[in-house]
C-alpha cells in the first residue's frame, strides 16, 4: 500500500500504523498517535462548523506546541490551506503576511516570550474588536473573518480554541470523511513565507503531496526509528521544522519532544529528563546549552544521534563522526531536500558532497545567463523541478517563478559530478566582487564553521571607493575563547586564497546581529551595521 500524499491522509496513516505509541511529549504530558489524530479530527469539525471551506487560508501563529501540528493536519484534511506565521516577526510583518496570504481565519496564542500577538493585532486593527466571530470587518485585513485564541477569548469578537472545537460537535463523521475524500495530492496545502533577508518575504505555496513526500524522505535519510526521542528548536512554521523534524518523526513512529520556544536551560533539562536520543539544533543554540554552568555534569547518556561538529556531541560523551544530516541540499521552495546523503553514510563522503538527487526531484546545472544545461563537472546555477517543487509564489505568475521548461532557478551555484553527486558552491546572488575578483561568502563561512572557534560568522560585502566592495566578517566570539581579529585572519590566510580573506573582522554580541527567525542574516541590516562601525575607522588599501 502506497503512503498517502495528503496531509489528512498522512496523519490517519501514521495513527493506524503506530496507534498507542507516544507521538508528542510537551510540558510533561503525552499524546499518542491515535490521540493526535482524534484531536485533529475534532478541530477539523470545528473548522467546518465555522464555515471554513476548501481553499480557505487559515493562519497559524503558535509556538512549537501540539496545537500547531493538530491544526496543520486539521486544516489540510478538509482541503483548506495552512499559513505558517513566523513567531519572531514584528507586528508589521505579521500584518503584512495576514493580508498578503488572504487569511480568513487566524489561530493564535495571545503571547509568547515578549511578543503580545493579540494585543498588537487589536491595537493595529481596531475593527476586529467591534465584530463577532465569523463576521469580523477591518479594512487593514479585508479577508480576515475569525480570530481563534488559545486560552480564554477576551471579548465577544474573538473565539477561544475550545469554543471552536465545541462548535463542531454536530458535524458527523460521514461529512468529515466526505470532505477528506475530496482532497487530492495536487491541491494547495501550505504557504510558507521565506525569511526575507534581502527583500519582502515571498509566499511559497506547496501542494498537499510535498510535506508528505518529504516526511518520508527525511525519515529514510535520517534513519529514523520508532524508539527515537527527537528534540529540536527549529520552528514548525518553516519547512525544515515541519518536514525534517516533525514529519520524519511521525512517519517513523518516533516521539517528538516539543519545546515551545528555545531556552537553553529548559532545553538542557528536557534533554536529560525526557531521555532524548536525537537532536537537530543550530550551532549557536547548541553552544548556549553546552556553555551552561554544570552542563557537563548532566546525564546525557541517552543522546545517540548528534552531529559531531555540535558542542553537544562531546558533552554527551560521543566519539567519532557516525551521523550527520548536513550532506544535503534543499530550500523552502522544495519543502527542504532535493539531494541528500544518508546521515549514517561514511564521514568522508558526507564531508565531500551534498548528496544525490532524490526520486521526487530533478536537478540540472545550467548556465546562469543563457539557462542552457551544463555537462557533469562544470559549475553553474542549480535549477530544480519535480513533485516536491512549490506550485509557485502566492500572487506571482508562473513565468516569474519558473523558466520555460518548468525549472526553478535557485540562485545557488554548484555542479553534478560523474557519479551524480551534487556539490554546492555558494550563492550566485551573494557573491562579493572585490578588486574585480568574485568571492563566495559561503566559502569563508564554511571554513570558519570547520574551524569551530567562533559562535557565529557572516561574511558580507560593503561598498569601498577603491575595491568596489570590501569583504568584511561580522563575527561573535565564544564565551570561553577570547579570539582577536588577527587570529581569525591568520586562520583564513592558512586555508584560503589571500583575496578571500576579509579586509576587516568586526566582533558583535549575538543579540546585536540582525537575524531572521531561521537564523539567517538580514543582509541589508547587517551591511548597514558594519558600515556604521567602519565609518569611524574606514578600510584602507
Amino acid at each position: 500500500m502506497s503512503a498517502p500524499l495528503t496531509t489528512g491522509g498522512f496523519l490517519a496513516d501514521v495513527a493506524r500504523r503506530h496507534g498507542e505509541r507516544e507521538a508528542i511529549r510537551f510540558q510533561g504530558a503525552s499524546l499518542s498517535y491515535r490521540e493526535l489524530h482524534a484531536r485533529s479530527r475534532e478541530l477539523a469539525r470545528g473548522l467546518v462548523a465555522a464555515g471554513v471551506v476548501k481553499g480557505a487560508r487559515v493562519g497559524l501563529l503558535l509556538g512549537n506546541r501540539p496545537e500547531w501540528l493538530i491544526a496543520f493536519h486539521a486544516v489540510g484534511s478538509i482541503g483548506a490551506v495552512a499559513v505558517g506565521i513566523n513567531t519572531f516577526s514584528t507586528p508589521g510583518e505579521r500584518a503584512w503576511i495576514l493580508r498578503h496570504a488572504d487569511v480568513s481565519l487566524l489561530v493564535l496564542q495571545p503571547q509568547l516570550l515578549k511578543h503580545d500577538y493579540l494585543g498588537d493585532l487589536l491595537r493595529d486593527h481596531p475593527g476586529l474588536a467591534a465584530g463577532r466571530p465569523g463576521a469580523l470587518r477591518d479594512p487593514g485585513l479585508p479577508q480576515l473573518r475569525r480570530v481563534v485564541v488559545l486560552g480564554d477569548a477576551p471579548g465577544p469578537a474573538l473565539q477561544s480554541l475550545d469554543a471552536l472545537r465545541a462548535g463542531g460537535r454536530g458535524v458527523p463523521d460521514a461529512l468529515l470523511d466526505a470532505l477528506e475524500a475530496e482532497v487530492c495530492p495536487s491541491d494547495d496545502a501550505l504557504v510558507i513565507y521565506t525569511s526575507g533577508t534581502t527583500q519582502e518575504p515571498k509566499g511559497v505555496v506547496h501542494l498537499q503531496r510535498a510535506p508528505c513526500i518529504q516526511a518520508r524522505a527525511w525519515a529514510q535519510q535520517l534513519r529514523r526509528e520508532p524508539g527515537e526521542r527527537v528534540w529540536s528548536p527549529l520552528p514548525l512554521f518553516w519547512s525544515a521544522g515541519l518536514s525534517m523534524i516533525a514529519g520524519s518523526t511521525l512517519h517513523a513512529g518516533a516521539c517528538l519532544v516539543l519545546q515551545e520556544t528555545f531556552d537553553a536551560r529548559e532545553a538542557l533539562d528536557l534533554l536529560e529528563r525526557e531521555r532524548v536520543t536525537t537532536v537537530h539544533v543550530w550551532p549557536h543554540a547548541a553552544a548556549q546549552i553546552a556553555e551552561l554552568p554544570g552542563a557537563g555534569e548532566r546525564d546525557l547518556s541517552s543522546l545517540e544521534r548528534v552531529a559531531s561538529t555540535s558542542p553537544l556531541h562531546a558533552l554527551a560523551g560521543l566519539e567519532g563522526d557516525r551521523w550527520d544530516p548536513a550532506a544535503s541540499y534543499g530550500m523552502s521552495e522544495t519543502m527542504t531536500i532535493t539531494a541528500a546523503t544518508p546521515a549514517d553514510a561514511p564521514a568522508a563522503l558526507r564531508a565531500a558532497v551534498h548528496g544525490k538527487v532524490l526520486p521526487d526531484a530533478e536537478i540540472e546545472i545550467v548556465d546562469p545567463v543563457r539557462g542552457e544545461p551544463l555537462p557533469a563537472g562544470e559549475t553553474g546555477e542549480i535549477a530544480v523541478r519535480g513533485r516536491v517543487l512549490m506550485r509557485g509564489y502566492h500572487r506571482r505568475p508562473p513565468e516569474a517563478c519558473f523558466d520555460a521548461r518548468g525549472f526553478f532557478r535557485t540562485g545557488d551555484s554548484g555542479s553534478l559530478d560523474a557519479q551524480g553527486y551534487l556539490h554546492f558552491a555558494g550563492r550566485l546572488t551573494g557573491i562579493v566582487k572585490t578588486s574585480g575578483v568574485n568571492v563566495s561568502p559561503v566559502e569563508v563561512e564554511a571554513e570558519l564553521a570547520r574551524w569551530g572557534r567562533l559562535r557565529a560568522a557572516h561574511a558580507i560585502g560593503v561598498p569601498h571607493p577603491v575595491l568596489g566592495e570590501a569583504l568584511v566578517l561580522c563575527a561573535v566570539r565564544r564565551a570561553d575563547d577570547p579570539l582577536e581579529a588577527a587570529d581569525v585572519v591568520d586562520h583564513l590566510r592558512a586555508h584560503l586564497a589571500a583575496y578571500k580573506v576579509p579586509r576587516r573582522v568586526l566582533f558583535f554580541e549575538m543579540d546585536e546581529l540582525p537575524l531572521t527567525g531561521s537564523q539567517k542574516a538580514r543582509l541589508a541590516d547587517l551591511r548597514a551595521l558594519a558600515c556604521a562601525r567602519l565609518d569611524a575607522d574606514p578600510i584602507r588599501v
